[in-house]
């Protein structure tokens, strides 16, 4: 199977993110599109951030009803820091069978060649990319192995500016998997 593999903190996850997994399974050439729930990034703000059994729970309830998009929680379970290229080299040991590629925003385009062995990453894997807002995907965006996904869809969504808002008491729901937004919910995640 070719599988997607689309990495995030999803802290929470939102429509834009199951938006884009949707299009890439659909319009990539993708048989399935894996989520990967990412431990901290460096370069994130840590305090927001929830513990990875709970981001990793949003994502499933989020996924349920979708057969070609899942949630992998393999970050979570490999040394931290975590970087790509070892989550890559484990999921080919444990699953030779598929063939990986990567999902990511042009914004992480344009600084993939600050990435721990990018070389790598681009030697061997396909990368789908999709366009962000004034990100045009730097010098590698013509690389043979990216493939610019021009039709994918845009959305002005973040994380932070959900947990910003309902912090302020707002309710966001309709930029949530309606499930997603139960469990936070139910949790009272981010209102504090």
């Amino acid at each position: 199977m070719k599988i997607g593999l689309y990495f995030g903190t999803f802290n929470p996850v939102h429509i834009g993110h199951i938006a884009i997994a949707g299009f890439m399974a659909q319009f990539a050439g993708l048989d399935q599109v894996w989520l990967v729930v990412s431990p901290q990034n460096p370069l994130k703000d840590k305090k927001s951030l929830l513990k990875d059994y709970h981001r990793l729970a949003m994502l499933r309830a989020a996924l349920d009803d979708y057969s070609y998009i899942k949630a992998s929680d393999v970050e979570l379970h490999l040394p931290v820091p975590s970087y790509t290229t070892t989550t890559l080299a484990h999921l080919e040991e444990k699953h030779p069978e598929h063939t990986f590629s990567l999902i990511m925003g042009s914004d992480n385009l344009e600084s993939l060649h600050k990435w721990k062995n990018y070389e790598v990453i681009l030697e061997h894997y396909d990368l789908y990319v999709y366009p962000r807002p004034g990100h045009e995907g730097g010098l590698l965006r013509h690389h043979p192995r990216v493939h610019w996904m021009a039709l994918a869809p845009q959305f002005n969504i973040s994380a932070t500016f959900i947990r910003e808002s309902v912090k302020n008491k707002k309710d966001i729901r309709y930029l949530m998997p309606e499930k997603a937004w139960q469990y936070m919910q139910e949790m009272h995640f981010y209102e504090r």
